[in-house]
């Protein structure tokens, strides 16, 4: 199905439809799987919001699933790669799902609030994951709910905290916790997610409260900045996004995020490979971060070293508007004879090319 075909059928998430409602003007996109504005001001001001400042932005694309029943600890636990039962009260833990040879069928974040267990999933992923989930509820006593009544927004920059100083709203100093709140009149519930650069919070509340929370940050200081610059933001944070960076050829270890596996919790759909992997062996390549000179690539170009020899592909790219000057970072799923040399390697975009180097840290963006 062609882009064109997804934003015929694809629905604009609710700040796409507030914003068309107040006659600001801007266009859609569709990305993770609704249709959302992709810029809402000048690239360098939407950048500079999120690597210096704060930016309120759109997670219209998450979704909310209760896990009900008195088995929904057990089960859980043996269907997704990291941690559940130790969960603390409100506290979440990045998780990928596999199949039974250990590859990659998708990502999600399980969270727990008292002994309430839920799962936030991306709307490209939701059906997918949703049917594969409810496959394997055979005797269990388990309820999967999808939670339509909150929806979310998001607020991303190292000013963040200040931003929610001002509205008098609680902070979280770490990442993956959450707490409710009450504020003026809004059921509010905020939960910081994972972060390389910058803290990344989230606000799940109703329609009118996404707009009193809206229109909160936009007057702490906040900057409405678009999709393009999130996702920019995220590939120059290193954190790969599924359908992208993530396939289901892929195996765990090769996409580098030992952050989604614990190795103490017993046995998971795939874990036989995952644990294989570990023990007895490695992989030949893993998806790194990079740093380009040249032009922007679109996924899936592929990478050289010297003498044309095949070093690996980019998987997503992204250039960055900043104040010293355009920097294009990338992740790429790179071959580890490549890693190893540590060479700049060769690519080819259009009829241009360009020179990758692999970054050992996310970049400072100064």
């Amino acid at each position: 199905m062609t882009e064109t075909d997804l934003a015929s059928t694809t629905q604009p998430t609710l700040l796409a439809t507030l914003l068309a409602s107040a006659a600001m003007p801007h266009e859609l996109t569709v990305y993770r799987g609704v249709l959302t504005p992709q810029e809402l001001d000048a690239p360098a001001r939407e950048i500079a919001a999120l690597a210096k400042g704060a930016a309120v932005h759109d997670l219209g694309w998450l979704n909310r699933v209760a896990v009900r029943g008195e088995d929904r600890f057990r089960w859980l636990s043996g269907m997704v790669t990291n941690m559940v039962n130790e969960l603390e009260p409100n506290a979440g833990a990045w998780n990928l799902v596999l199949n039974a040879q250990g590859r990659i069928l998708g990502d999600l974040t399980v969270w727990r609030e008292k002994d309430e267990l839920e799962l936030e999933i991306a709307s490209d992923q939701f059906e997918r994951l949703m049917a594969h989930l409810e496959r394997f509820i055979v005797m269990d006593d388990v309820e999967l709910v999808a939670l339509n009544e909150e929806l979310a927004l998001g607020l991303t920059g190292p000013a963040s905290d200040q931003v929610l100083g001002r509205l008098s709203l609680p902070t979280l100093p770490a990442p993956l916790t959450a707490t409710r709140v009450e504020w003026n009149g809004v059921d509010l519930r905020i939960a910081r997610g994972y972060g390389a650069l910058a803290p990344h919070y989230e606000f799940w509340t109703t329609e009118t409260g996404i707009k009193r929370v809206l229109k909160g940050l936009r007057t702490a200081g906040a900057i409405l900045v678009g999709s393009a610059s999130v996702d920019g933001f995220r590939i120059a944070e290193g954190i790969p996004a599924y359908g992208m960076d993530m396939m289901e050829r892929d195996l765990p270890q090769e996409t580098s995020q030992m952050r989604a596996l614990n190795f103490s919790k017993g046995c998971y759909l795939g874990q036989e490979i995952v644990e294989r992997i570990r023990s007895r062996g490695s992989v030949h390549k893993h998806l790194r971060q990079l740093e380009l000179i040249g032009p922007a690539p679109a996924g899936g170009t592929e990478l050289t070293m010297e003498g044309g020899i095949a070093a690996g592909q980019v998987t997503s790219a992204a250039e960055l508007a900043l104040a010293a000057g355009p920097r294009i970072f990338a992740l790429g799923m790179m071959r580890a004879e490549a890693e190893l040399s540590n060479q700049p390697l060769n690519y080819t975009a259009g009829t241009a090319t360009g020179i990758a180097r692999i970054l050992a840290a996310p970049p400072s963006l100064e």
